[in-house]
């Protein structure tokens, strides 16, 4: 017997693997899409939880019919609300939660936020306590002062909101100017 009568019969017997699994691989992918449905799923729910959680915040208030002429505005980004001191305990409970575009107006009467596509509120000049530079709201991180942070009084509780303007060199000015008016109309005491 010659050796290639001895490889013939093992080379007929040996079979080439199957390149893909075609069943296993779409069970691995079926499954991953579940996992990340029941991930999305739990996270919505937190963000419901920590809503009801919140439910004894007040509406917030409107505009009023006519807020004055306008001292400073500005467009930008809205980043969101925490409690005062407190920046990464976001308060979601009615739409303070949700990132959106902005147009801030600050007038005599107060602080006007207009978000398109979210809930719009007004902050009046009595309940603005401060405002100020810093670097994060809400697990939003900027360069030191990237952010502009207004204080606020609603209801019982402080808030936190946070701004970025489009033109970052005019959150000073929005600084000196809410502090100022916090000077003259605040009348529990000094600001925070």
């Amino acid at each position: 017997m010659t050796t290639a009568n001895l490889l013939l019969p093992l080379a007929a017997e040996q079979k080439s693997a199957e390149v893909t699994d075609w069943a296993a691989r779409i069970g691995w992918v079926l499954g991953l899409l579940l996992f990340i449905a029941f991930v999305y799923w739990l996270m919505r729910q937190g963000w419901k939880w920590r809503g009801s959680l919140q439910s004894d915040l007040p509406e917030l208030p409107g505009a009023p019919e006519t807020p004055g002429e306008a001292k400073l505005s500005m467009s930008g980004r809205y980043h969101g609300s925490t409690t005062a001191g407190q920046w990464l305990d976001r308060i979601v409970a009615h739409g303070l939660g949700s990132r959106s575009r902005v147009e801030l107006t600050l007038t005599d009467a107060g602080l006007d936020v207009v978000r398109p596509g979210a809930n719009d509120f007004f902050i009046p000049a009595a309940q603005l306590r401060e405002a100020r530079l810093d670097k994060g709201i809400a697990g939003k991180v900027l360069a030191e002062g990237g952010l502009l942070i207004v204080t606020w009084q609603h209801g019982d509780q402080l808030i936190d909101s946070g701004f970025r303007s489009d033109r970052s060199a005019e959150h000073t000015a929005w600084v000196d100017a809410i502090n100022f008016m916090n000077q003259f109309t605040t009348t529990e005491g000094p600001a925070r």
